[in-house]
């Protein structure tokens, strides 16, 4: 590459999005934000959506923005996975999406696995059993008038991707999230939509991170004030692909990762899936990554927990200061209420702080008398689920692991990183907080020219570019082992 070059990354979450302009050159890689909004359901009746329409307003002035401050190459899109929307035959989108929290998918995949055994869905998808995954709100929705008339799918990256250039696809990394992929032939697993009902011509063709999906159309050309149209780049469009490409990591350093956000997504990267039965049992995940790799991982439910928390508190009129509390939080008892953030009960929004309470006390635990204790609690419980998840990603793989890298929000939290290395007796290297962008940053550039050849490559451009803390273990390993035992019985 004989210049640096700027692409747009608009990187969605399922709290907050962004758009950022990102620089790269041979030593070079900068990121601007440009634009940042919030994001979350919206609740009509009984049923919760996503506001995608203000969505996609929010990224075309987020892109107006930065094409008035920067000459963009490219642009590039990720966000959650396994939620979409539904095209009918002429390209009009049927309804907003409905959000995976919804409970629409309640009791659905029972349903479905009286059709194909659990056996069969791993052995063809590799995928954990979630509730909201996508076989399951499409499952939730046969019979219904949407589904009858709509000719196309588009999970929701793709989905502005073709309102931006109005071509059709799906990027293999999100497309390996919805549990209608097949993890080995890396196609759509046409055969296995339609035992469950669904119509395999909802399934549109796939496309690979790095593939161009097509110029800006010309009314988005316009609309954003640019002279001429450029291409749009498909990225590692789940947002954790992308984070996973942005990890820091050492050449053939042997490394687990946590994608700490709404959700953690804690794993290690592999060159094949791992479809054994312990690794179902386990109810681990193999999602597409980039360049054909794996991500052997599961979901924690994150941050998530925290953010309801903060939410209920400040509707109840008064704000907290989080970083306050955190801090606070460091100097509070250990290991006096855990639990296990995964439960179901804790996935829905709504009145967290009065959940985990109920949690506790069925529990015969103490229930936290204060917001410092209860931050306390939801942050040492979430690092002993990282212990739990990173053990077993190790275990069920065969691939040791030396350093723990926390990518993310998360890496901001200080006592989450210190806890989290305590609990896992593994060196964490946090950082850096916008890998999403970073990721899908790197991807378009290497399509539209910079020298970046393979994964190695950028991630010794971001480990070159980007600072990370490193938190030491401290403390004894076997009261993490004991309070492991104590919440998950040991297992």
């Amino acid at each position: 590459m004989t210049a640096d070059l700027t692409v747009a990354a608009a990187d969605l979450g399922a709290s907050s999005g962004r758009v950022m302009a990102g620089r790269v050159g041979t030593d070079r890689l900068d990121l601007q934000e440009v634009h940042r909004f919030a994001n979350g359901p919206v609740r009509i009746g009984p049923t919760l959506h996503w506001d995608v329409l203000g969505l996609y307003r929010e990224v075309l002035h987020g892109l107006s923005v930065a094409a008035r401050e920067h000459d963009l190459a490219g642009i590039g899109i990720d966000s959650w996975a396994v939620d979409y929307g539904l095209l009918d035959s002429s390209g009009t989108l049927l309804g907003n999406p409905v959000h995976y929290r919804d409970n629409r998918t309640a009791g659905v995949a029972e349903r479905v696995l009286n059709t194909v055994t659990a056996d069969e869905l791993y052995a063809i998808t590799g995928l954990q059993q979630l509730p909201f995954n996508t076989i399951y709100q499409l499952v939730s929705a046969l019979g219904t008038a949407q589904l009858q008339v709509a000719d196309q799918l588009l999970l929701i990256p793709d989905l502005l991707g073709y309102w931006l250039t109005g071509h059709v696809g799906a990027e293999a990394t999100n497309a390996s999230t919805t549990q209608l992929y097949d993890v080995r032939s890396r196609t759509w697993a046409t055969h296995l939509a339609e035992r469950v009902g669904i119509p395999a011509r909802l399934l549109p063709p796939l496309r690979e991170a790095g593939d161009v999906i097509g110029d800006l159309l010309p009314d988005v050309v316009a609309d954003l004030g640019l002279s001429f149209a450029i291409p749009v780049v498909a990225v590692g469009s789940h947002d954790t692909a992308s984070s996973v490409v942005a990890v820091p990591a050492a050449p053939g350093g042997r490394f687990a990762y946590i994608s700490s956000g709404t959700w953690s997504l804690v794993g290690v990267e592999l060159d094949s899936p791992v479809l054994t039965a312990a690794a179902q049992k386990a109810n681990f995940t193999n999602e597409g990554g980039v360049d054909g790799r794996i991500r052997f991982l599961r979901n924690v439910m994150g941050l998530w927990i925290l953010q309801e928390c903060l939410r209920t508190w400040t509707t109840q009129g008064d704000a907290p200061d989080l970083g306050e509390l955190v801090r606070q939080a460091a100097h509070a008892p250990a290991f006096v209420s855990l639990f296990d953030p995964d439960a179901p009960g804790f996935l829905a929004p709504g009145a967290m702080p009065e959940r985990l309470a109920h949690a506790f006390r069925a529990a015969g635990q103490p229930t936290p008398t204060g917001r410092t204790e209860m931050v306390r609690a939801i942050l040492e419980s979430l690092a002993l689920a990282y212990r739990r998840t990173v053990r077993a990603a190790q275990e069920l793989s065969g691939r040791e692991v030396e350093v723990v890298h926390i990518v993310g929000g998360g890496s901001r939290n200080e006592l989450l990183c210190q806890l989290t290395a305590n609990a896992c007796g593994l060196p964490v290297l946090a950082g850096p907080v916008e890998a999403s962008a970073l990721g899908n940053v790197l991807v378009q550039a290497r399509t539209l020219g910079a020298h970046l050849p393979d994964l190695e490559a950028m991630r010794t451009l971001v480990a070159a570019t980007h600072e990370v803390r490193r938190y030491e273990p401290r403390g004894r390993g076997s009261d993490w082992q004991t309070a492991e035992a104590r919440v998950f019985g040991g297992s």
